[in-house]
């Protein structure tokens, strides 16, 4: 089983021949499927990205959603048109919606959206803000108060739906990939070369969704937990744990690349 991995595609910024260049790049590759983690594009147009995806690239596309992917509506709205749209092209799988994927026999695809969540790093005192906060209503509609509360409440959801899908792994289980759109771990955070300090972390990884694959990795040490994700546009490694190893993917606007082909 061969699977290609690309991160960040930010499809709106990109022209015909650099989209050509990357279906291209993914074709050559020979291989069995196709794994996206986030930032397809922006609400208004990532259902027509995925349809274009799926008519471009013969092969079954697993993919969850970034938060560039929420702007322009809401979290919901957008969650649901995604949805509606995997039931009409069957070689797409929204992972988020979807539970555990037997790729090969032990060999097992779980995915989750994730979220900047706010439990990393300094939120009171970071000068950060993202465009999230006035390009996605769920937080443009709120007082700046609650974004806090909001940011917990999106990493707990994801937490929550990433713990039901691990348990329900079988106990044949040997591995299993995870694919998310935030970094769960702060050392799996980052940016040209370095990993996050407390004023990015909160809105750059998803401190919930780490607990959950380290407790898991913890209580199962003989399934081998690999973790893909993007959202920081700067490539790195992170051994967590001898059996939970995270790799974030890098991305530049306007030239979407294949990450790494991975193979079992």
């Amino acid at each position: 089983m061969r699977l290609v991995w690309t991160s960040d595609l930010h499809l709106n910024h990109v022209d015909l021949r650099a989209w050509d260049a990357w279906v291209a790049q993914v074709c050559r590759e020979g291989v069995d499927a196709v794994v996206v983690t986030g930032d397809i594009s922006e609400a208004e147009d990532v259902v027509f990205q995925l349809r274009r995806m799926a008519e471009s690239i013969s092969l079954p596309i697993y993919f969850v959603l970034g938060n560039h992917d929420f702007y322009g509506s809401s979290i919901g709205a957008t969650r649901r048109s995604v949805a509606s749209v995997t039931r009409d092209l069957p070689s797409l799988c929204y992972l988020t919606d979807a539970s555990t994927i037997e790729l090969t026999p032990g060999r097992y695809l779980v995915g989750e959206d994730g979220w900047g969540d706010g439990t990393e790093g300094d939120y009171e005192n970071s000068p950060v803000r993202l465009n999230d906060f006035v390009a996605i209503e769920d937080f443009r509609q709120v007082d700046p108060i609650s974004w806090p509360r909001l940011l917990r409440e999106q990493g707990a959801q994801s937490a929550d739906r990433l713990r039901q899908k691990l348990l329900a792994l079988p106990e044949s289980a040997r591995g299993v990939t995870v694919a998310t759109h935030v970094p769960p771990f702060r050392e799996s955070c980052w940016y040209e070369g370095r990993t996050t300090d407390d004023l990015w972390a909160p809105f750059f990884v998803c401190g919930q969704v780490g607990a959950v694959l380290k407790q898991f990795a913890g209580e199962h040490p003989a399934i081998e937990m690999t973790v893909l994700c993007g959202h920081t546009h700067h490539a790195g490694t992170a051994e967590m744990a001898p059996n939970l190893v995270v790799h974030t993917a890098a991305a530049e606007y306007g030239a979407p690349r294949v990450e790494r082909v991975l193979e079992w």
